[in-house]
């Protein structure tokens, strides 16, 4: 089947958008529950890349692309969930709200209030689901594990702040390219590959993307990693979050509607 021209895939994009920031308006439960799902769905995909890319110790320990490679390769099934079902996923909306309001289908406070209800939203998805279902059913209490969940939080909140806003804006990048992909396609093999590469490319490389750091960091607090819940928001957190908004919204959302509604070519 063939895929989608750019420019439909920013149509599409524009219609996904005006569809999410109507939902915002009129029934914001359903927003929040989907932003939940949203969040379990990318924590899903952050043990799932955990388990299987520090269950190799043998392999790995002198070979850390390998690690990062088996990592990446896993965590993808986070945004293929989110995709596929229609979850609201805040990373991914920073891109799709924005050709839709270039369009004036909706105002600046709908895309405020739609990131922030999205944001909470994933944030309790990603700790309940990291609580009830990795802490408490112990899998990483044991090692290679434990120790990989405290090094891979205190390297996150250890970072220095530019450094973690840099590696937001190389996430949301590659995640909402990830969401446009993933749009050029109408079976669920395009759109599951279309979401694969571009994650596990961001994975493998290392970026900051805010709703995985919900469940990366709070569970190396769980399992007893020396970070307190202000370091993590100051020093990853916020910095993740607002790279991830300048990668989706302007390097995604914004250049993409711009080539592609530009007056030149036919509305």
């Amino acid at each position: 089947m063939q895929i989608r021209t750019p420019r439909e895939i920013t149509e599409a994009a524009a219609t996904a958008g005006a569809g999410k920031a109507n939902l915002t308006e009129t029934d914001t439960p359903r927003l929040i529950v989907s932003a939940i799902l949203a969040g379990a769905y990318i924590a899903l995909g952050g043990i799932l890349s955990m388990i299987v890319g520090f269950g190799f110790p043998e392999l790995t320990d002198g070979n850390p692309a390998v690690q990062k490679l088996l990592s990446g390769c896993m965590f993808p099934i986070g945004l293929i969930l989110v995709v596929i079902l229609g979850a609201e996923l805040f990373t991914g909306n920073n891109a799709l709200l924005i050709p839709s309001f270039i369009r004036k289908q909706h105002s600046v406070g709908t895309i405020a209030k739609n990131w922030t209800l999205v944001y909470i939203g994933n944030f309790i998805g990603a700790i309940l689901f990291t609580f009830f279902m990795v802490y408490l059913c112990g899998l990483t209490s044991v090692e290679p594990y434990h120790s990989a969940a405290i090094r891979v939080a205190e390297a996150k909140v250890s970072m220095p702040w530019l450094t973690v806003m840099l590696k937001g804006i190389g996430a949301n990048w590659c995640v909402c390219l990830a969401v446009w992909l993933a749009l050029s396609g109408k079976t669920f093999f395009e759109k599951a590959l279309g979401c694969w590469l571009p994650v596990m490319a961001f994975v493998a490389l290392g970026y900051e993307h805010s709703i995985a750091n919900m469940f990366f960091i709070p569970l190396g607090m769980m399992e007893g990693a020396n970070i307190t819940v202000g370091t993590a928001i100051v020093n990853n957190l916020i910095p993740a979050t607002i790279g991830n908004i300048i990668g989706g919204a302007l390097f995604v959302g914004a250049v993409n509607a711009y080539i592609q509604f530009n007056p030149e070519k036919k509305q």
